[in-house]
């Protein structure tokens, strides 16, 4: 039986949607990753980044890696969409961009403990980044991981 929140859709139309909202979210996420690369690229050419010790050089290096990790997987959609335009590939295009995706999220959060860590290392201590960073990334493990999967069990639950 069919939901009442049922699309009467083809699967090319429903492919198509899906891409659609698939790139609103990356539109949303690249900003923030974009940003994050762009002040990590600038802090290299600091004064005080000559005091940083080698943890604080090694957690910048690696940031910078895991933010320009998360841009190349935001941006990694929109290039498969180029190469197999017109091929009647969209599904497929979906899928992979979807798992481009999340694999970004990933790589974003390690981005966001990364930074918050170094900020925080240099500013209040090392112990107290390490608390931050590790805060950081719980939150984001709680509100892009957990709470979704939770929701998804509610939502499915409903349906069955």
């Amino acid at each position: 039986m069919p939901s009442a929140h049922a699309r009467h859709e083809t699967p090319m139309e429903r492919a198509d949607r899906n891409f659609t909202e698939l790139l609103q979210e990356l539109r949303v996420t690249q900003t923030g990753v974009q940003i994050l690369f762009a002040f990590l690229l600038t802090l290299a050419f600091t004064q005080r980044f000559a005091e940083l010790d080698d943890f604080a050089r090694a957690t910048y290096v690696t940031t910078l890696v895991f933010a320009l990790s998360a841009t190349a997987l935001f941006t990694a959609p929109a290039a498969l969409h180029r190469v197999l335009f017109q091929r009647g590939a969209k599904r497929l295009i979906v899928v992979v961009s979807s798992r481009l995706a999340a694999a970004g999220l990933v790589m974003l959060a390690l981005s966001f403990t990364g930074a918050l860590l170094l900020v925080v290392d240099v500013v209040l201590g090392r112990a107290a980044g390490i608390v931050a960073g590790s805060g950081a990334f719980l939150l984001c493990l709680a509100l892009w991981g957990v709470l979704p999967r939770v929701l998804r069990g509610r939502v499915g639950s409903r349906h069955r």
